[in-house]
């Protein structure tokens, strides 16, 4: 059993991402090393986005194994590496990097961690009509895993951003022919999307630790009838979450979807199996002493 001794031969993974402060994923994954015996440590890295191209040469030179990928360096990354799994290479977003003896491979386990916990809880995405609200890194990971598992989509962003809604949209119908709605994030547009909508996912930061009191949703349009997703995950359970719930819908919080994701990235590290209950129940703890 690995007893936490640090050696020349332990094998590090981590995380790099600026804010990198706030992240639960050491908990999580050292639990799980330490759980099934590996000597392996995984370490948060501060990395500012004009560093980026000095922290991957960093990975090779310094034989990192593994690598998390968030907040902002998702898509920036990507040139930076060697070759991509073709499902990161569709949704043009990478979240996890596996280093073989110096050639680093991009992947995306957002989306499959995602599917993996809609489907956990009994949810088939399979010609449901789905809300999306957000269309950055995350959405697109959201969106394309669930189109091509067979929903029906819309889009809804602030005005600002809708290009980014338009362009994903365009790159789903060019890739997949399918179409994928588009609308202004807005009351009224919500209301409509949401009429004969049977899940919502909030794929946007809103209502993130520490603007908890946050929310893209007015209380009014939430019913009994939909399947809530918020994929933020401190707080544990968001106000719209909270909110969701009084209305007696069915909600997952983003914590299930950090455990699936950080499940997967952990095999692709080791080729073992995660363990992810534990690697589940550790975030939580963590993320109850964060908020604490």
């Amino acid at each position: 059993m690995f007893d936490n001794a640090i050696t020349g031969k332990t094998k590090i993974c981590g995380v790099i991402g600026d804010p990198i402060a706030h992240t639960v994923s050491p908990a999580m994954h050292n639990a799980a090393f330490q759980s099934i015996g590996l000597d392996y440590v995984y370490v948060p890295f501060r990395v500012a986005s004009e560093e980026l191209g000095k922290a991957v040469a960093g990975i090779r030179a310094m034989n990192i194994r593994g690598l998390n990928v968030t907040i902002p360096h998702k898509v920036a990354i990507i040139p930076m590496l060697d070759g991509l799994d073709p499902l990161a290479e569709k949704i043009g977003a990478v979240n996890t990097i596996v280093n073989n003896e110096g050639n680093l491979r991009g992947y995306n386990t957002d989306a499959t961690g995602f599917l993996q916990a809609l489907l956990e809880k009994g949810v088939e995405p399979e010609g449901r009509n789905i809300v999306i609200l957000g269309a950055g890194g995350a959405s697109r990971a959201v969106t394309h895993v669930l189109v091509v598992r067979g929903a029906r989509l819309t889009v809804l962003n602030r005005r600002l951003e809708l290009g980014w809604a338009e362009a994903l949209a365009g790159e789903i119908l060019d890739d997949l022919n399918i179409e994928v709605k588009v609308l202004e994030l807005g009351d009224d547009n919500l209301a409509r999307a949401l009429d004969g909508a049977e899940i919502l996912v909030n794929t946007t930061s809103v209502g993130m630790l520490p603007n908890i009191e946050e929310t893209l949703v007015p209380v009014q349009l939430l019913s009994p009838d939909i399947v809530v997703f918020d994929i933020v995950y401190n707080p544990i359970r968001t106000r719209l979450l909270r909110e969701a719930a009084a209305a007696g819908a069915r909600i997952i919080g983003g914590v299930d979807m950090l455990a699936w994701q950080g499940a997967q990235a952990f095999e692709k590290w080791t080729g073992q199996p995660a363990p992810l209950e534990l690697m589940r129940d550790e975030a939580i703890k963590a993320l109850v002493k964060y908020e604490d």
